[in-house]
């Protein structure tokens, strides 16, 4: 049964007006590009966690968020953040790294991508795989978890795919919450989906999914990794909420992944929203959990524990 805390955020998100018009989403495309919000940590955030910034080579603020006082050698995980390609990390996803490093144990690298229109993904899925091939040579791709929700979770399945067709290894695990996955947003179970999504429309999708393709068409694997050759790409996990328009494009994937040979995990929320497993309620609270767990099960298999 759905949660007092998630009817009450349902109930917010529907009288806000639910998701944005293509025309509304193509004027905050517009003002964000003009005055950027700020990608930094909130204060505080340091008193939970250790923090340092680096840059890629690409010239990206790459952050590193490690439990306080933890040993140098943690398996790591790369965290993309979402917001629709065009919105900056927020407090909610720096809230969520930290909980996850915390309680699985791990180093969480938060790369601080460029954001569309400015850039856009011709530019952004190349830079983004050569920053995961640093880092899992660094690691070793045995010790490479990547994860990202919504957006970024299409970035990652994007730069997974990109990877493994360049060096022929693909990360050890794939965590994918609520990911957006075809920025065409041409799939026919949307319209049945849209009704009930509060937080999302298509319309508004396909305005930023536009922003963010730039000169690629809406077909091409980089923007819609559906479309890409998904073989051989380790350990796959989703989570995913029935009152979500791109819950579409996870049923989809699962379909695509039906049988994979090292293993694919899909956790279906009925009633949830769209990245529900960042929400502050006990559905995300129960999810968190898992997902902490799963990446410490990737951990614990490589150790032979």
């Amino acid at each position: 049964m759905e949660s007092l805390a998630s009817r009450a955020i349902r109930l917010r998100f529907t009288l806000r007006g639910g998701g944005r018009s293509a025309a509304a989403t193509r004027r905050a495309i517009a003002a964000l590009a003009r005055q950027p919000t700020s990608f930094r940590p909130p204060r505080g955030l340091s008193r939970r966690v250790d923090l340092r910034m680096e840059t890629s080579a690409a010239g990206w603020p790459v952050y590193t968020v490690t439990p306080r006082g933890a040993r140098a050698d943690l398996d790591r995980v790369v965290y993309v953040h979402g917001g629709a390609y065009f919105r900056e990390i927020t407090r909610q996803h720096w809230t969520f790294v930290a909980g996850l490093a915390r309680r699985a144990g791990v180093e969480v690298v938060v790369p601080i991508y460029p954001l569309a229109p400015c850039t856009t993904a011709d530019v952004i899925v190349p830079a983004a795989v050569d920053l995961a091939e640093v880092l899992g040579a660094d690691a070793g791709p045995d010790r490479l978890t990547m994860m990202g929700d919504s957006a970024g979770g299409g970035l990652v399945l994007a730069v997974a795919a990109q990877l493994r067709a360049r060096t022929g290894i693909a990360p050890a695990h794939t965590i994918l919450i609520s990911p957006w996955l075809d920025v065409a947003v041409d799939d026919p179970e949307i319209a049945s989906l849209a009704p009930h999504d509060p937080c999302l429309s298509p319309d508004g999708l396909r305005a930023a999914g536009d922003a963010y393709r730039g000169p690629l068409s809406a077909r091409d694997p980089l923007v819609s990794p559906l479309r890409a050759d998904l073989d051989d790409l380790g350990r796959i996990t989703v989570f995913t909420g029935t009152r979500d328009i791109v819950h579409a494009d996870a049923r989809r994937l699962r379909e695509r992944m039906t049988g994979a040979a090292a293993g694919f995990e899909y956790h279906e929320a009925p009633g949830m929203l769209h990245v529900y497993p960042l929400l502050r309620t006990p559905e995300g609270r129960a999810a968190r959990r898992q997902l902490a767990a799963a990446v410490r099960s990737s951990v614990a298999s490589r150790s032979g524990r």
